[in-house]
Parts: C-alpha cells; sequence; structure tokens
C-alpha cells in the first residue's frame, strides 16, 4: 500500500510548482528595455507597438528575442488597459537573486541593507529599490507575504531598478534579521519613537535599515529585534514621510557603505 504524503509535504509540492508557473508582465519603455538587457533575466514573450519597436530597437536586438507588434488601439499584452505601458509589454520569470549570505554578507566593508516590515504598495517599494540602488544597498528584503510582488507596476515605479538592484524574498523577517545580525549588521528600526536620531549612529560598520508600513509602521515583534530605534527628525512640530522618501533619507543618513 502506497503510504500518503503528509500534508505539508504537499503544500511545499504546490507551492514549488505555482512558483515555477509563475510569470510577471513588465511594462513601460524603461522597465522593458531593462529587462531586455539583463542577462539574469528569463523572458517569455514581448509585445510592442511599432513606435515602441523603434524606440526599443537596440535592446530587442540584444535579446535575441522576436517582438509580437501590435495595434496600440487594440494592444494585445494581458494587462490592465489603463496601464501606462507606453506601446511595450514583455513577459517575464522573477528574478532569482540568490541568498541572503551570498548578497548581504559584509566581507569587511560597511554594508548598508534594507528590510520592509508590511510593505504592500508597489510604488513605494519600486521608489525604494530605485534609491537602495542609488545609495549602494546590498538588497533590499521583505517577506513573501503581506509584502509587495515583483510586478508591472512595481518595475516602472523602479525604473530599470528592479533588473540591478536585489529584491530578496524571504519567509520570516524575524529570522532574517537574527541572521543579519550574525553577519554584523547592526539592526535599526526607523520609528518616530526612536530615542535617537539616524545621525547619532556610527557610520563606520554594517547597517540594516527596516522601515515598516505607512500607519502601523513597524510590528512589535520587529522592534524587539532590532538594535535601536532611531527616528527621522522633521524641521516642524509635525511632519511624517511616506516609507519610499524615509528610506531615501535614511539610507542618505547612514552614508554611503565603503
Amino acid at each position: 500500500m502506497k503510504q500518503k504524503k503528509p500534508t505539508w509535504v504537499i503544500q511545499k509540492e504546490r507551492d514549488r510548482r505555482a512558483a515555477a508557473a509563475e510569470t510577471v508582465w513588465l511594462f513601460g519603455i524603461h522597465a522593458v528595455r531593462d529587462a531586455l538587457v539583463n542577462p539574469m533575466r528569463e523572458r517569455l514573450r514581448l509585445v510592442v507597438t511599432k513606435n515602441a519597436h523603434d524606440r526599443l530597437a537596440d535592446a530587442i536586438a540584444a535579446s535575441g528575442m522576436t517582438a509580437e507588434i501590435s495595434d496600440p488601439r487594440k494592444f494585445a499584452a494581458p494587462i490592465d488597459p489603463q496601464s501606462v505601458h507606453q506601446g511595450a509589454a514583455l513577459e517575464v520569470k522573477p528574478l532569482d537573486w540568490g541568498n541572503l549570505t551570498d548578497l548581504c554578507a559584509p566581507r569587511g566593508q560597511n554594508a548598508r541593507v534594507i528590510l520592509l516590515d508590511r510593505v504592500t504598495d508597489p510604488h513605494n517599494v519600486g521608489a525604494i529599490l530605485r534609491s537602495a540602488e542609488v545609495f549602494g544597498a546590498r538588497a533590499v528584503i521583505a517577506p513573501h507575504r503581506h509584502s509587495a510582488p515583483e510586478t508591472g507596476a512595481l518595475a516602472k515605479t523602479a525604473s530599470g531598478a528592479l533588473e540591478r538592484q536585489p529584491y530578496l524574498r524571504i519567509k520570516n523577517l524575524a529570522t532574517t534579521m537574527e541572521a543579519l545580525k550574525e553577519m554584523g549588521y547592526l539592526m535599526v528600526g526607523v520609528d518616530a519613537i526612536g530615542e535617537g536620531t539616524l545621525a547619532d549612529l556610527a557610520q563606520d560598520q554594517p547597517i540594516a535599515l527596516v522601515l515598516g508600513a505607512e500607519g502601523p509602521g513597524l510590528r512589535d515583534k520587529t522592534k524587539e529585534t532590532c538594535d535601536a530605534l532611531a527616528r527621522i527628525d522633521p524641521a516642524g512640530q509635525f511632519g511624517s514621510l511616506n516609507v519610499s522618501n524615509a528610506a531615501a533619507v535614511a539610507l542618505y543618513a547612514v552614508g554611503k557603505p565603503s
């Protein structure tokens, strides 16, 4: 008699098959161009208007893909008709950035990483990826659940940064924070109740900045796992930043990695 597989094994196999079948439609000239020339991308289908094809001709040639030319009035890609696609859409597999240790181990440098606690808005995450690339962060890290997945909207907001800036999805945020601590990172929660400011931190060390969703902010478990909580001081009595702006300010405040 064949032994029945445990429920957790069955679910794990289903999740693996679902991940293998998952694809993403990127759209917009910048997002599509950068994905076309990214050797890490597995590209499946390219739909463009004649005008977009002319604008992307070099990138299309470099990718080796054959584009489907579509009427702009009846754009053939299965994306939201309200998307600002600029006549270009590319179906791809999500990027695989590898594991946490390979990406984030400081290796004697004052590395920087960003961790996101339940930041679900793809536009915010896209903007954070752009800032992370500018300021040299090793990775932007977020849990698989309750965070923004890799989508066309995220890629368009990132304006190409998604292809170059690691966006690592992990199972458990607290566990990942502990692993980064073991690598030597100072775990800093960016929070309005922080006793000190980001400018007070010693910059000559690996620093991991943890940011929460607008409104709820950092969860209690996340705060408890941080080594310190630091605030961004407003110039006036009242003031707040959305999470993408806060990430940019925080990265600037702790200095570029060396």
